[in-house]
């Protein structure tokens, strides 16, 4: 005869008896305490340093407290374990891209225009990128890198700009009276934007406090200013890896100073036409 191993409960599954079902403690919900008898409904549930209990309030206005405690309450009749309810999740705002612009869920990038917009220097095009390139995409306005500035005249022509065939240029450091202030008066006209930063480099317009330093030092002319920056920071003279550093600290326009901002949203709103 074979024997028959058992486990330490020989209860049939029949005659165990269930957990009592969990129920999230809501405010107005009425229930019995099951010791008790006493009958109310659910004022509050909060963590103490016992353990969470719940307030219930009788048609009197009187109010008792209880722990909760597995299976330690009736629900119309059967018991049940009163649990804390969770949060009530907090409002959704609408996304927003980098730039701070509303998000568009599911939107594909739009085919790019015959309008276009240059950007002096590659370390520029990259902070555009950065933070505004889910605008341009869905705008389809493409961001091309201008070499420098000697170039525009020549890339003016070339790209022959006209009603419907924008052209906006981001330059650095344009003031009156310099060399390219001038450059970028003889292209500028109805069909050509040529806005300007008042920044030396624009490792300045990231604001000093997203980069972590109280500023950005003052460097003598005739010095190389990137790596004269790096060297008066105490960082390695290497320009790539600092402009990697400066760029990876910018996560969206509140990283920026206000006046490259203003910049690039009017080139923006220049080249993007409406259809």
């Amino acid at each position: 005869m074979r024997s028959h191993q058992y486990g330490p409960d020989l209860t049939p599954p029949w005659k165990k008896q269930r957990p009592a079902p969990e129920v999230p403690a809501e405010r107005d919900l009425v229930v019995e305490e099951a010791a008790t008898g006493y009958c109310g409904a659910v004022v509050r549930c909060e963590k103490t340093a016992e353990g969470f209990t719940v307030t219930l309030e009788d048609r009197f206005g009187k109010q008792r407290v209880f722990p909760l405690v597995p299976g330690g309450f009736l629900l119309e009749g059967k018991a049940v374990t009163l649990v804390r309810p969770t949060a009530p999740a907090a409002p959704r705002t609408p996304a927003r891209t980098a730039s701070g612009s509303l998000a568009v869920p599911g939107a594909r990038a739009r085919v790019a225009r015959e309008s276009r917009i240059y950007v002096e220097g590659r370390h520029d095009a990259e902070l555009v990128e950065r933070v505004w390139g889910d605008d341009l995409r869905i705008e389809g306005v493409v961001v091309e890198y201008l070499q420098g500035i000697d170039d525009l005249p020549a890339i003016v022509a070339d790209f022959a700009p006209g009603p419907g065939r924008r052209l906006g240029v981001l330059v650095d450091h344009l003031l009156p009276g310099t060399k390219e202030h001038r450059i970028a008066a003889q292209v500028t006209g109805s069909s050509v934007l040529v806005v300007g930063h008042p920044y030396i480099d624009i490792w300045q317009a990231v604001k000093p406090s997203s980069v972590g330093i109280p500023a950005w030092p003052a460097v003598p002319r005739g010095e190389d200013w990137k790596q004269g920056t790096c060297r008066r920071l105490g960082w390695p003279v290497d320009t790539p890896a600092a402009w990697k550093h400066i760029l990876s600290k910018v996560d969206s326009y509140k990283d920026l100073e206000p006046e490259l901002l203003a910049k690039v949203e009017e080139l923006i709103d220049f080249t993007a036409l409406p259809e």
